[in-house]
This record gives C-alpha cells, structure tokens and sequence, in this order.
C-alpha cells in the first residue's frame, strides 16, 4: 500500500488561479516517494494518479462527500466535540458553500476508478481509496507528538495580536511542530521526512516570516500529517483512530466522515463499528 497526503486547496474561484495544494506520497517504510505543490483540480489528479501504487490510500484534507444542504456536517460536529478540549474545531460544510473542491477531485477519482471510503468497515487492504482526514486532529490525537493541552498555534492567530507578532509566532510553532514530526522516524508507523529532498528542507530551513513562503511550508506540512495519518490508519486501524460523522440513528452508506487519529479520551465507541485489531501487515 502507498499512502498519499493531500491538503487540498478547498475553493477553485473561476477567475483566478486556485491556491496551492499540498501533495505527499509515503511509503510503509516511512519513506516519503514523492512531495510538493499542485495548482489546481486537474494538477492535482494528474500527480496522484502518477506517484499512486495499485494499492494506494489517499487522505485528503477537504470535505469529500458534502450531502446536507445547510448547517455542519456531523463529522465537523463531531470534531470539535471531541477535540476542543484541545481548541480544535472545524468549519461548517454543505452544499451551499463555496469551497468545495474536495468533492469535484472525489468525483474525479470516482470516474477513474478510485473508490470513497467512509472508514467504517475498517482500513482498506487492497485497491486504490480516498478518505477525508483533518491534520490538526492528528497532531493532538497522537501521543508521539506530545500535545496534551492544545494544537500548536501554527495557524490561526490569537485574537487581538498583532500581525508582525503572530508571523514570529506561528513561525515558531511550526518549527516545532516539524522537530516532533521529524522524530516519527522511529514511530510504528515511520515517517522519515529527511527521505525526500523537498521534505527535508522542511527540518533544515527555519519557517519563514513572509507570508506566501510560509503558506507553502504549511501546505506542504499538512501533507506530510495526512499522508501519516493515512498510514497510521492502515497500521492501526481502530486501535488508533476514530470515524467522525457516525450516526446510530441512520447508518446510511456511505456516510461523510472523517477519519482521525484519537487518543482513548477524545474518542466514543459505536457498537457497530468494528474494534477489532486488524490483521498483521
């Protein structure tokens, strides 16, 4: 199996070039094949169908499969009744919203032959998959990369701080959110970011100030963390990841999840998901 990390760029406005997207490619071995930037739908299928294996699981940062025609998505509901603890929430998602280029690159997918995959039968064990996945509940939801209290402010910034000094902020905490990534080198499942020449600048080069370089240092990074989470997901399973947007009360399939790394605190159990280990790889 390979694993593939897209964080996609969520809006493709009609009258300019869409932003970046990230794109990773990994192996189980932790080595990372393939890494950069896309621009736009079509880039962006043509590089996953060129570094994807014929077994391939690709985690996309980006609502795929978008059925509700107002409010949240469950799974988004989901995410920050699980993690805001940690101050980690998502966006509202539906069929109204401008930004959905996730579900234009799954239906893509779907013409050539790449099938959704809701997580609630468990990690795929051969063929080639797409699944929704959202960094920032990784990087809270693994103990490898020690975040106990909150999501690292790599991102967003505090109300009411000045620019200038969130930009040496976040640059900060970006760059010790990528020392904690470097070390799942030795992680089960590896990653190994000093595998590809594009990743490994990421760990020798600090974050930028400016804005634009940095944007595509995050990009890039975010890719890296849904590749991973692809791979943790098909070495784990259950054991270490939870489906967002399961509903007891109508079981439809398939359903819009997200599927996301979680520690025993942030998870709840659904009887009809299957928690077995899965079998050994």
């Amino acid at each position: 199996m390979r694993f593939l990390g897209i964080d996609l760029a969520w809006h493709v406005p009609p009258d300019r070039a869409a932003n970046q997207t990230g794109v990773v490619a990994l192996e189980p071995s932790g080595t990372i094949v393939a890494g950069g930037w896309t621009v736009g739908i079509a880039a962006t299928l043509a590089w996953i169908e060129r570094e994807a294996a014929p077994d391939a699981l690709v985690f996309v940062d980006a609502p795929l499969l978008v059925t509700n025609a107002r409010g949240q998505r469950r799974c988004e509901t989901q995410v920050g009744q699980r993690y805001g603890r940690w101050k980690v929430s998502a966006n509202s998602t539906n069929r109204a919203s401008p930004r959905l280029a996730g579900v234009g690159l799954l239906g893509e997918l779907q013409r050539r032959g790449w099938r959704y995959d809701d997580g609630l039968d468990g990690p795929p064990h051969a063929g080639r998959h797409v699944s929704e996945c959202y960094p920032y509940t990784t990087i809270v939801g693994v103990e490898e990369l020690g975040y106990e209290d909150e999501r690292p402010r790599y991102k967003r910034s505090p109300r009411g701080m000045a620019p200038d000094e969130f930009r040496r902020l976040r640059a900060a905490a970006c760059d010790e959110l990528i020392r904690r990534v470097a070390a799942l080198a030795g992680a089960d499942p590896p990653l190994d970011l000093r595998s590809h020449a594009v990743t490994a600048r990421l760990v020798d080069a600090p974050s930028p100030t400016d804005d634009r370089a940095y944007k595509a240092r995050e990009d890039l990074l975010d890719a890296v963390l849904c590749g991973w989470s692809a791979a943790l997901w098909w070495r784990w399973g259950l054991q270490r990841s939870q489906v967002l947007g399961v509903d007891p009360a109508d079981p439809g399939r398939p359903a819009a999840t997200i599927i996301a790394p979680a520690r025993p605190e942030q998870r709840e159990r659904w009887k009809h998901l299957r928690s077995a280990a899965p079998p050994a790889r």
